[in-house]
This record gives structure tokens, C-alpha cells and sequence, in this order.
């Protein structure tokens, strides 16, 4: 019976062939000496906030009279929120409205501009027939002056009485709080015959386009552009994963963590989902749909 051979000692291949282990292990070579390559992960962690959020207040010091909107309501841009007393104010605009409107005044200066005109045509027609005096003359026209000039001021107070009814409106507008914009009453911290200085009514969120905040790892940049769509999964039982575009990109990134962060715009017309919301962003689209990374430089080249 043939003694078997040691390890070392089986029978080699032909001159010129390599075996399949070695030949195994050259293809591998260049991958192994190669540097990694980080991957970045195709889901990441997102938060859904309001596209913008409001603090309204009043622009002047007032006791609440009435409120017409509640925590919880959507509201319309332009919409009454709550009104202020404005007695005061609403007096003093009447007022100024009446003085505007006085055009009593303004008819009887201009008929006695009428008169002083006749009277001086006829002072002048009397003088080219010697039939009065000089002096008579320049009489009736210093009083044709006179009326003029009464006429000029009394429509310059109409104007300024005009401007007065504009600022007294501005001013009973300030007492009227009304929404900024289309949205939802976040919080109302006003109460009926509570004063408020410097403090704000209410809180307006915009809720129609949301705004998701996301954090990219550092593999991303470069791999992303504005415009692009990405798939957002909010975490809502039976919240469907919706489509939101990216529309900033930061350009300073956090050496900390050696990410970046994005912001997307995630259409929500139908208002059915709310804002607060923790998601996750599919980046994984996006990036292999911009262009390809540089390849790794440095590699080992194989013969």
C-alpha cells in the first residue's frame, strides 16, 4: 500500500498554469488593496414641521373684545382673529370722516370768490369811465385776493382732513388682528377683557406645504440637487409615503458629525397630515440618479 504524501509534498501543476485558489486571489487583489468606500444609508431618519409659524400679536397696548377664532381652527389669510376696544379710535375716525366730507365750507368760499370777481370786473369797467376812484378799485381786487386765497385754504384743510380719516383708519386697524396667512391655530392665549402688551394673541402654523428637515451623511454631497424628488414615509398609522422636493441644501457641513442637511418641501394641500411628525427619507432614488462619484484614486494597478 503507497505511503501518502505530506501537505507540502502533493504534486505540483504544469509549468505555466496557475491554480484556481491563486488565480482566485489575483482577481481579488486589486479590490482588497483599494480603499473602502463609505456607504451612505438609503433611509434616513426626518422630522415634518409647518412650511412657517406666527406668532401674532397687537401692534398697540388693548383689552381683548372679541375672539373669532380658536385653537384647533383653520383660518384664511386676511381672516379676523380677535378685535381690541377701540372706542376711541372708531370716534376719531368719524370724526375726521365728517371733516372730510364738510364741503359746506368750501361752497360758501368759492360763491364769496364769485362775488369778489363781479365786483372787481365791475370796479374795473367803472374805473375806464372815470365813474369811481382808484382807490375803489384796488379795493375790490385786494378783496378778489382776499377770496382766493380763503378758497385755496379751506380745500387744503379738506385735503389735510382727508389724510387725518386715512390715519384714524390705520389706527382702528390696529385694534383688528387678522391671520397672516392660510393656516391652523396652533395655540390661543388670549381671553375676553384681557389686556395684552407686547405679547402675542395667537399662534399660526402653515400646514398646506409641510417642511421636512433631514440630516445626510457626508457621501450624499454632491449626489443631491435642488428639485429632486424623494420618497417621504411619515411615521403615521396608515400614512401613505408621499413625494417631497428638495429645495435647500446646505452648503456649510457639521464637522462634528460630518453630515448636512436638507430641506424639502412636502406638498399637503389636503391637510391630512399633521405637522410634528417623525419620517424617514428614501434618498437612496436620488442618489443613484445624479451623476456617479469620481472613482477612488490611488488604487493598486494589477498586470
Amino acid at each position: 500500500m503507497p505511503m501518502p504524501l505530506p501537505p507540502t509534498m502533493h504534486a505540483r501543476p504544469r509549468r505555466g498554469a496557475l491554480p484556481g485558489l491563486a488565480l482566485l486571489a489575483a482577481l481579488l487583489a486589486p479590490a482588497s488593496q483599494a480603499q473602502p468606500v463609505q456607504q451612505a444609508p438609503q433611509a434616513l431618519a426626518c422630522l415634518i414641521q409647518p412650511a412657517q409659524v406666527a406668532e401674532v400679536g397687537s401692534a398697540v397696548i388693548g383689552v381683548v373684545q372679541t375672539l373669532q377664532a380658536d385653537r384647533g381652527d383653520r383660518v384664511r389669510r386676511g381672516q379676523v382673529l380677535a378685535t381690541l376696544r377701540s372706542d376711541v379710535e372708531r370716534a376719531s375716525a368719524e370724526a375726521a370722516q365728517s371733516r372730510a366730507g364738510s364741503l359746506g365750507e368750501l361752497r360758501g368760499a368759492v360763491a364769496a370768490l364769485e362775488l369778489a370777481e363781479l365786483r372787481r370786473d365791475r370796479a374795473r369797467s367803472l374805473k375806464d369811465e372815470n365813474f369811481v376812484s382808484a382807490q375803489a378799485l384796488e379795493q375790490a381786487e385786494a378783496e378778489f385776493r382776499v377770496a382766493r386765497e380763503r378758497v385755496a385754504q379751506v380745500r387744503e384743510a379738506l385735503r389735510t382732513a382727508t389724510h387725518e380719516v386715512g390715519t384714524s383708519e390705520a389706527q382702528l386697524a390696529q385694534r383688528t388682528l387678522r391671520a397672516p396667512f392660510d393656516g391652523v391655530v396652533v395655540e390661543r392665549y388670549a381671553n375676553l377683557g384681557e389686556r395684552f402688551e407686547e405679547k402675542a394673541l395667537f399662534r399660526i402654523a402653515a400646514v398646506a406645504t409641510l417642511r421636512v428637515e433631514v440630516v445626510a451623511p457626508l457621501p450624499l454631497f454632491g449626489q443631491l440637487q435642488p428639485g429632486q424628488k424623494i420618497q417621504v414615509t411619515p411615521e403615521l398609522p396608515g400614512a401613505a409615503v408621499r413625494t417631497a422636493s428638495i429645495v435647500q441644501i446646505d452648503q456649510v457641513l457639521d464637522p462634528a458629525s460630518n453630515t448636512f442637511r436638507l430641506r424639502l418641501d412636502l406638498p399637503n394641500a389636503d391637510g391630512k397630515l399633521p405637522a410634528g411628525l417623525r419620517c424617514r427619507a428614501d434618498l437612496g432614488g436620488a442618489a443613484q440618479a445624479a451623476p456617479p462619484a469620481a472613482p477612488v484614486i490611488g488604487a493598486a494597478s494589477t498586470r
